[in-house]
């Protein structure tokens, strides 16, 4: 069987928990080898970065080898409304950050990637 590739996109911060344990069913079912998962996170769900509860499900998945990804336009977004200022710097490692997370989910989706939104 073929490595399933999957991206999970997240915009919505209540969305996360639903996410989380998609993923983790997911690769229940398949196995960490069985599939190649990349979470893209943009609009106010970019906020559970800094949530410690959530980081500890998040850094568990990226363990299991799951890719997480910020926008870097939500990023800004948020940092500039005072709310929290995250950036490339404050982030952990296991985070990447795209430029533009609808540009991403395009790209992904023509790479093959099965779209999920929680």
């Amino acid at each position: 069987m073929s490595k399933l590739r999957v991206i999970f996109h997240v915009n919505e911060t209540l969305k996360w928990d639903v996410a989380l344990a998609n993923i983790t069913n997911l690769l229940r079912d398949v196995g960490d080898a069985g599939a190649e998962v990349l979470v893209l996170s943009n609009g106010p769900s970019v906020e559970a970065y800094a949530d410690g509860e959530k980081m500890k499900k998040i850094e568990e998945l990226a363990g299991r080898g799951v890719k997480f990804l910020a926008c870097r336009n939500s990023l800004k977004n948020l940092c500039a409304s005072g709310t929290l200022c995250l950036n490339e710097e404050n982030l952990p490692e296991y985070i990447g950050v795209v430029p533009a997370g609808v540009t991403e989910l395009i790209r992904r989706q023509a790479e093959g990637f099965a779209y999920i939104k929680p």
